[in-house]
């Protein structure tokens, strides 16, 4: 086991000191300041805008402006008076949105190359001609979504929780303490000139970072950035909100009920800002205590207690200051004084011993397993685009990712002790949330006139596909890329949910759930912590016609991580106890699909349109009923496998 660690440390380090993400970075003379990475692996480009402003910069009073004016940003501009999303949506767009949060406001999209020019011009025209599109009629279409959107969120099961623990954790004032869609009240007294006002303080090019990532070049691109933006006025200079971490002291309880299916304690501390070496430390803390069923809080709550159905551990890491956040759901049944008592010893239990070698071995290389995973796209939440812009926005260097990367590779169980004794051990905020008892009723000027030729749509650049038929049957295809060392598997059983109808309804998603429940040759514990240990990950997901079980491996760490994705495909124990506990959770499920409105239409609807007895008629969240799934036995799964995995 020394020598498989000390393997493992020696490849984490090797590829925290590998991973570089080129660029080179331009700064407009009226301030915007732009970076380009070159990838050359398809014929796409992302742009990724980022506004370095978000609800911090409001005031009582004049809460949820940030996001309000996302999405007004959506609506049009004074040249091109049409939805921006459908206008990008025609050339092809991927990975198409708009964000924001306390901290910065994005807008991003993935585009075929030849219409780099038309993004850059409809970007260009919402940044610096907004004002002139917005009207009160515009404004109030705009609030009416953003509050019915803060209508939705409300009504969802524990949507309310994350403004509640906003407000207590922070003193009355402080640029977090109030929710990024503001209030209701505050929406309603926006003025028209309130959020032009907003647009021309914080929407200037000399508040925004631009990448722009893909098959282009650097100077090409700097060029169509300078014709497009150069015109644009820089926008007024700003002060910036200083660090205000807001450490508690002592301890600090409230509680709630609402219209939720089970009983849940959230526990919060406020901790150090992002970027700070104590909040990266944290960080990997969090995933010790909550990350996975290799975690602290699972094994003791969910795995072996039997108290919880599910545990969490995580760090929000903001810009003036950041939360570490510790969640459980109680299993029906189970008072939440009891899991806060579990979840409380195993805290305490981390204080005093700290971390094991192996549990920092095993996040520090989940952590560059999921920043590899991310980096292997341009664009989108994590990619390329979207690691540069943080890393300048926040921090002020585009290659600051790397500061992290550098401290995950050199954490150590008494740094990531420390920084837990020092932040977790006092300053403490829960709140419990409970059903209700008994509910009752209550210059150089772009052509402005048209639109930008896109130009040819480029022949997309697909690997090559190579196909075989092992002996048994089996069809494999494999499509080769080399941009980074990951290799990833999918295997597509044709049994998915629809295959119920010659079991029992909920058969096929219990199986898919127990495939990592153990092998005839390691337990669950066991073979989730040696993925772990490799950097791997394998999980199985249903679907109406499929089950399909995944590997994404490591290419250093391949012939192991193989190994285990064939012991969980092909010998499966579904062990009687884990598979009890795996019906109960799958029953508590259904209960929440029952309480939430989209996930009852995909539980009501299938009947409706293909009639009772049709294969599609059962709910298509393939859970079943609680009736159906309490009639399973262990060896309905083992006989579900047996019929259906077979190589052929």
């Amino acid at each position: 086991m020394r020598l498989f660690a000390a393997t493992l440390l020696s490849s984490v380090a090797l590829f925290a000191q590998d991973i570089d993400i080129p660029f080179q970075k331009f700064v407009l003379p009226n301030g915007l300041t732009l970076i380009v990475h070159e990838d050359h692996k398809a014929p796409i480009v992302a742009a990724d805008v980022w506004y370095h402003v978000g609800s911090k910069n409001e005031r009582p009073g004049k809460t949820g402006f940030a996001h309000l004016f996302e999405h007004l940003m959506f609506g049009g501009s004074e040249h091109f008076k049409q939805r921006y999303v459908d206008a990008v949506e025609r050339l092809g767009a991927t990975d198409l949105n708009g964000t924001t949060n306390e901290d910065r406001t994005n807008y991003f999209e993935t585009v075929p190359v030849s219409a780099l020019d038309r993004v850059l011009w409809l970007e260009s025209d919402r940044m610096g001609y907004m004002v002139g599109a917005i009207d009160k009629q515009t404004l109030d279409l705009q609030r009416g979504v953003v509050q019915n959107e803060k209508r939705q969120d409300e009504n969802e099961p524990y949507g309310i929780v994350e403004e509640i623990e906003q407000h207590d954790t922070y003193p009355s004032g402080h640029p977090y303490s109030w929710s990024t869609i503001g209030s209701m009240e505050d929406l309603n007294a926006a003025s028209l000139d309130d959020v032009k006002e907003w647009f021309k303080t914080y929407y200037g090019p000399s508040n925004a970072v631009l990448v722009v990532a893909g098959d282009i070049d650097p100077q090409t691109v700097r060029q169509k950035v300078e014709k497009y933006f150069g015109e644009i006025p820089p926008g007024p200079p700003l002060e910036r909100p200083r660090v205000s971490v807001a450490k508690m002291t002592g301890s600090r309880r409230a509680s709630m009920q609402d219209r939720v299916p089970q009983d849940r304690i959230d526990k919060i501390w406020n901790i150090p800002e992002f970027g700070s070496e104590e909040s990266d430390l944290l960080d990997l803390v969090s995933d010790v205590l909550g990350a996975g069923k290799t975690s602290r809080l699972y094994k003791r709550l969910v795995y072996d207690d039997q108290i919880a159905t599910s545990v969490g551990a995580f760090v929000n890491p903001r810009e003036i200051g950041g939360q570490f956040t510790v969640t459980a759901m109680a299993r029906p049944g189970v008072d939440l004084r009891k899991v806060e008592q579990a979840l409380d010893e195993e805290m305490a239990r981390f204080l005093k011993d700290g971390p094991t070698a192996e549990e920092v071995e095993r996040v520090r290389t989940q952590y560059m397993a999921n920043f590899l995973r991310g980096v292997d796209r341009i664009g989108g939440f994590g990619g390329k685009s979207d690691v540069l812009a943080q890393s300048q926005v926040y921090l002020g260097d585009p290659a600051a990712y790397k500061i992290k990367l550098a401290r995950v590779r050199e954490a150590t169980p008494a740094k990531l002790q420390a920084a837990a004794r020092r932040w977790l051990a006092d300053g403490i905020y829960a709140l419990e949330i409970h059903p209700y008892g008994d509910p009752k009723a209550s210059s150089q000027m772009a052509d402005r006139t048209k639109l930008p030729d896109t130009g040819q749509a480029p022949e997309p650049r697909l690997p090559k596909l190579e196909r075989t038929t092992l002996s048994n049957g089996l069809k494999v295809v494999l499509a080769e890329r080399h941009e980074i060392p990951m290799v990833n598997f999918s295997l597509l059983v044709d049994s998915g949910y629809a295959a119920d109808q010659f079991a029992t309804p909920g058969t096929a998603r219990l199986v898919a759930s127990l495939l990592d429940g153990g092998t005839k040759t390691r337990n669950s514990l066991e073979l989730n912590e040696q993925l772990a240990q490799l950097g791997a990950r394998v999980n199985a997901v249903g679907s109406v016609d499929y089950l399909t079980v995944r590997l994404s491996a490591m290419k250093a760490k391949l012939d192991a991580s193989l190994d285990l994705y064939a012991d969980i495909i092909l010998n499966p124990l579904f062990p009687e106890a884990d598979f009890r506990r795996q019906q109960q959770l799958q029953i508590s499920g259904i209960q929440r699909e029952r309480a939430t409105p989209a996930q009852m239409g995909f539980r009501v609807l299938p009947a409706l349109i293909y009639g009772k007895g049709h294969a599609y008629a059962e709910p298509f969240t393939g859970s079943g009923t609680p009736e159906s799934v309490s009639k399973l036995k262990r060896d309905d799964l083992v006989k579900f496998h047996a019929t259906w995995f077979k190589p052929n």
